[in-house]
């Protein structure tokens, strides 16, 4: 089975090395010489020359160009893992066995963006890693395999996404076989009891200690390394802030955002519904207490 595979995040990589580690036949890679749109972009021509795989950079997916190239290759099937960018009907029909993608999340449930950090940030208690076989929609193929994984209220961005990774590289030991031999089946999505995530924008990261500290835990631990970070406006400055716990505070009668204490580093801020201390941030010069944030 030829295998077209594009991808240009760190789980394009690892699922490419981890075909390379199974013998898959990948007679070819689309990727992205640099991404200022991708935090987590990895480079896969380092893999491509080392398994002398034939490489191509590539701007606009659905070009003719790129079309021709893939078509050249005659693949049997394509895979997309990690890819912005929604591929048209002239490469989704140009591999027999179609397109296999890949979402992290409990498809049909949470389609779109930014999967991991939502749920994260809306403290969802558990999430999937889907493979399915991608349409002209957004995430709405039919799915060859999901494998569920819980959240717990300890995992931050880095330790979801291993959990991710971790499921996601089991169940391609477990289809790529399938696949190979033509012996899989596939489920429809229920499209009723879907829903798509918006893109986040640089706002979605701002603190408002006027949230609940609940709210403001999963947020900041939503966009924890490897992403941007969580920010709040102080001074005329974004101060990122990478880790939060919550403080117990029935202090009704305080003010939210009001910075309570210092301890050291740490930070109490007053929220909606009682306190944070900020554990590692990166302010250059320490609010005072009874300051604002």
């Amino acid at each position: 089975m030829k295998i077209l595979f594009i991808g240009t995040v760190k789980f394009s990589e690892i699922a490419f090395q981890k075909l390379i580690e199974l013998n898959a036949q990948v007679v070819g890679v689309c990727t992205k010489e640099k991404s200022e749109f991708n935090s987590d972009f990895a480079e896969l021509k380092p893999l491509c020359e080392k398994n002398k795989v034939p490489y191509k950079y590539v701007d606009n997916i659905n070009s003719k160009d790129n079309y021709n190239w893939i078509k050249s290759l005659n693949p049997d099937i394509i895979f997309c893992f990690g890819w912005s960018n929604l591929l048209k009907k002239n490469i989704l029909t140009l591999a027999p066995m179609g397109v296999l993608g890949f979402h992290p999340s409990e498809l049909p449930k949470n389609r779109g963006r930014h999967p991991l950090i939502w749920a994260l940030a809306l403290g969802l208690k558990k999430s999937a890693s889907t493979f399915f076989f991608m349409d002209e929609g957004i995430d709405s193929g039919e799915i060859l395999s999901q494998k569920n994984f819980d959240i717990s209220s300890n995992d931050d961005a880095q330790s979801l996404y291993d959990k991710m990774v971790n499921n996601a590289l089991l169940q391609i030991e477990e289809f790529l076989p399938q696949l190979e031999k033509k012996n899989y089946q596939t489920i429809k999505q229920n499209d009723e009891a879907s829903n798509i995530w918006r893109k986040r924008v640089k706002t979605d990261g701002q603190i408002d200690f006027r949230m609940e500290s609940q709210a403001i835990y999963n947020l900041v631990r939503a966009l924890s390394k490897p992403y941007v970070g969580a920010h709040i406006n102080y001074k005329e400055k974004e101060i990122t802030v990478w880790k939060v716990e919550i403080v117990e505070n029935k202090q009704n009668n305080i003010e939210s955002g009001k910075v309570l204490d210092i301890n050291k580093n740490k930070i109490l801020v007053k929220t909606s519904d009682g306190a944070v201390e900020i554990i590692n941030h990166e302010f250059k010069k320490l609010p005072n207490i009874g300051e604002y944030l």
